[in-house]
């Protein structure tokens, strides 16, 4: 690869115009309970409603739309676990390519069939990206398809970038963009979209923190991958950022976070709830930096701010154990193990009192063959759904003041 490969502001000019006649401007929402919270006002780039459920077709269609007729004739391979699969896919129908996609073993069933459903031949191989990578790699040389990366490459960052050219227009007050990042096309296609019209406007790239490559590649000066990943954010789980993205993130962004997995959990319930909005971990972490700051937002960051959704699509089984994990981290969940005599009532007096608090009691277990107890005790294992944690030690507390023995379920 030679030394320096720019993506310029021309370069992702020309890129909105591959795209006028197939993408539109996806929306951005005002939030007002993330303005709330922190006190800067907070808007939201949803690239989780972009066709085919995330940001990836701007840099996959951009790619294709740019081979040769002999290439398009050879056909596209890609490999992914998700987003950049489906992108893929669809570009490949839309322009009329056959596509080949090579995903792992353990990617979402829903992505598997959207991927599938919009056309592409899908292989599954081994349970890792590189194993997938590996796989598309050979079918290249074998069959002599072109490949297409998901972020490594000119016409995917420059793709990427319209996402840029959008927010500027959508909030021409923009003060800071903040961009969900995992090999960081995305992140520096729209930094450099932004900083080439408003170089004042702050752009900031936030990873998991689980699978953050970024920030140790970033001090090195070159990329670093990770050893070791795991997140619940499978769609910014990268574990070597990209040399194209590498040089244009060092020029141009201006800091990189991280966040922890329940921050991601939290913060996809509350786009759920507040912003009706079903959005995936990773398209969420934008959004969970902002949970994480709180009213300490206002301080590190000027607004209006920009947080950027990047994709909505997510296993509806992995969306209940998320929205679950985030009630549960939110205080909205508590587990209790009460000791009570053993004599009739017992329970129907402590569920009473939890009527009386609003409790909703979701889960009851009773236990008597417990070394712990004594010998006229039983011990009730509750869960409870309550308003969060003002709420969750009231009602602890109202059962220590009716002489209850209370432990952590």
């Amino acid at each position: 690869m030679p030394d320096h490969i720019d993506v310029t502001l021309e370069d992702i000019l020309a890129a909105r115009e591959v795209l006028a006649d197939v993408l539109t401007p996806t929306p951005v929402e005002f939030s007002q309970a993330l303005t709330d919270r922190t006190g800067v006002p907070v808007h939201l780039k949803c690239e989780n409603l972009q066709r085919a459920g995330s940001f990836k077709m701007r840099g996959a269609y951009t790619r294709m739309a740019r081979l040769t007729a002999a290439e398009k004739d050879r056909g596209v391979v890609a490999a992914s676990a998700g987003n950049h699969a489906q992108g893929v896919a669809l570009a490949a129908r839309l322009l009329g390519i056959e596509a080949t996609v090579y995903m792992p073993h353990g990617a979402s069933m829903p992505k598997l069939a959207a991927t599938k459903g919009y056309g592409a031949t899908v292989h599954q191989v081994g349970s890792t990206i590189d194993d997938c990578i590996e796989a598309a790699r050979a079918h290249e040389q074998e069959h002599g398809a072109v490949f297409i990366p998901p972020f490594d490459h000119p016409d995917i960052v420059a793709g990427q970038g319209t996402c840029g050219l959008e927010i500027l227009e959508q909030v021409p007050d923009v003060r800071t963009v903040l961009v969900c990042t995992g090999g960081g096309g995305l992140l520096a296609g729209i930094a450099r979209a932004v900083k080439a019209q408003r170089p004042d406007v702050r752009v900031v790239g936030v990873q998991a923190e689980e699978a953050a490559a970024w920030p140790g590649s970033l001090s090195a000066g070159h990329p670093v991958p990770v050893e070791r990943m795991t997140t619940m954010a499978d769609g910014i789980a990268v574990g070597r950022p990209g040399d194209v993205p590498f040089q244009l993130v060092s020029e141009l962004v201006d800091g990189m976070e991280t966040v922890s997995e329940s921050a991601l959990a939290r913060a996809v319930l509350l786009l759920a709830e507040r912003a009706k909005l079903v959005v995936e971990p990773a398209g969420a972490a934008a959004t969970a930096h902002l949970m994480e700051l709180g009213q300490e937002a206002a301080a590190r960051y000027e607004g209006p701010v920009v947080a950027l959704l990047s994709g909505g699509n997510i296993d509806p089984v992995l969306l209940l154990r998320i929205l679950r994990q985030g009630l549960t981290v939110a205080g909205r969940y508590l587990q209790l193990r009460v000791r009570v005599p053993d004599r009739p009532g017992a329970l129907a007096g402590v569920l009473t009192m939890l009527a009386e608090m609003t409790c909703n009691v979701l889960e009851v277990q009773h236990h008597r063959r417990d070394p712990h107890l004594k010998i006229d005790e039983v011990a009730i294992s509750l869960t409870l759904e309550t308003r969060g944690h003002e709420h969750s030690a009231q009602v602890r507390q109202a059962l220590l003041d009716r002489g209850y023995s209370v432990d952590p379920g």
